[in-house]
Order: C-alpha cells, then structure tokens, then sequence
C-alpha cells in the first residue's frame, strides 16, 4: 500500500496541537486595519481550532501532520 501524500497548501495552514486537535489562522486581518480597534486586532492574531464537523475531513488532507 503506498503512503498517502500531505497536501501541501494544507499543511502550511494548519498546525497540531499537542492534545492532536488541529488549529488554523483566524481571517479578517489582511486590510483595512485602521478602521479596526486595537483591541479587535490583537484577538485577531490568536488561532482558533477547527470546528469538530469539519476536523475528520481536514485530517484526510494532512495525514501525516
């Protein structure tokens, strides 16, 4: 049986945690930033973890990680 590849865009977005949950880069932080208090800016700099629905079909992409 051959090794399941990494894909490879996933993989540079998502990292494990140490428990094995998967967590990504929140959005809303590419432009447009003065418009938005400091405060909003600083939240928006922490990862989140991916919703439990979604999670088994992430893992697929990144079986390795």
């Amino acid at each position: 049986m051959p090794k399941m590849k990494t894909k490879r865009g996933a993989a540079k977005r998502l990292k494990r945690t140490a428990s094995g949950k998967l967590m990504r880069a929140g959005g809303w932080k590419q432009h447009k930033l003065q418009k938005k208090d400091p405060k909003r800016r600083r939240k928006l700099r922490a990862a989140k973890l991916i919703d439990k629905a979604d999670e088994a079909r992430l893992r697929v992409l990144v079986p390795y990680l």
